[in-house]
């Protein structure tokens, strides 16, 4: 199962925070900027790029320190925040945010989904179009990448090219932060990453094309996973089979052409056999464990 964490927060709610610390309206978004930085830094860090380069009072940046450290469960944590005293209940703001807040938690709890779901008021998404609920995607395994996904609510966008408002959710995803977590899950799985999903490579060892894409075309009616090479060489057919990983090669020269016999080799075990032409990839399917 994928440790996943989704960090929620809304934009509405950290414009109204801001605001309540006593940020102008012309800084919300640079000041926003600094602390969508608090997943990769302390906040001693960003409290003062906060103060030395954002101009704010020393006073304002560890008020706003006290809020951004809140996260906790969904229903406890709005429940704190729309309780009698909170400051958040005297920015209009804040209260229309959170009351959305509360229909989305409202319904997130039927789902039976919340131990994955953390409200974290240190969310920012420093991007101008959020307009509501922003939220983060968070691997917590031990490959630590940081976030694999995030998106929000914009209300704007879409109508900023269409010319008609359209309110909108988006999601963006890092393939490039997923491809590592998906190779160590394989790996604590004791299985072998492989750089190509072939599993059978036909190694021509000529020019004769039509006869290589024919043998292709039956492994690939057979459910195999097959590629074909046209060289002379064994020893390049071989360098590519060891290098991607491919863990069957059938060896297709002229005497294998004129005897209806092919040669095939498993590199994973290292052993060889022929066999014949004609049952050739109802053979490899069984090797393959294919129905």
């Amino acid at each position: 199962m994928l440790l996943l964490r989704i960090k929620l927060n809304h934009r509405k709610l950290l414009d109204g925070m801001l605001e309540i610390c006593g940020v102008s309206s012309e800084k919300l978004r640079t000041v926003c900027s600094s602390i969508d930085k608090l997943d990769k830094q302390s906040f001693e860090q960003v409290k003062k790029e906060l103060v030395e380069e954002k101009g704010l009072a020393v006073a304002t940046a560890e008020k706003i320190g006290t809020f951004v450290k809140k996260r906790g469960p969904l229903i406890e944590l709005l429940s704190e925040l729309k309780g009698s005293g909170s400051s958040f209940l005297r920015n209009r703001g804040s209260v229309l945010a959170l009351n959305e807040l509360e229909i989305l938690f409202n319904a997130l709890e039927k789902t039976k989904f919340l131990e994955k779901i953390v409200f974290d008021l240190s969310l920012a998404r420093g991007l101008d179009y959020y307009t509501g609920v922003i939220f983060e995607v968070v691997f917590k395994g031990s490959t630590q990448v940081g976030s694999i996904a995030s998106g929000g609510r914009y209300d704007n966008l879409v109508g900023m090219f269409s010319g008609k408002q359209v309110p909108a959710v988006g999601v963006s995803l890092g393939i490039e932060r997923v491809l590592p977590i998906m190779e160590q899950l394989e790996k604590e799985k004791n299985k072998v990453i492989r750089a190509t999903e072939t599993q059978v490579l036909v190694a021509i060892l000529g020019k004769d094309l039509l006869f290589a894409v024919e043998l292709v075309n039956e492994l690939w009616n057979a459910k195999v996973n097959a590629e074909f090479r046209l060289n002379k060489r064994v020893r390049n057919h071989i360098d590519r089979a060891v290098e991607s990983g491919i863990p069957w090669v059938v060896f297709v020269g002229e005497s294998e052409l004129n005897s209806g016999i092919l040669k095939l080799k498993n590199f994973e075990s290292h052993q060889e056999e022929t066999i014949p032409r004609e049952i050739f990839a109802e053979e490899l399917q069984k090797r393959l464990n294919i129905m």
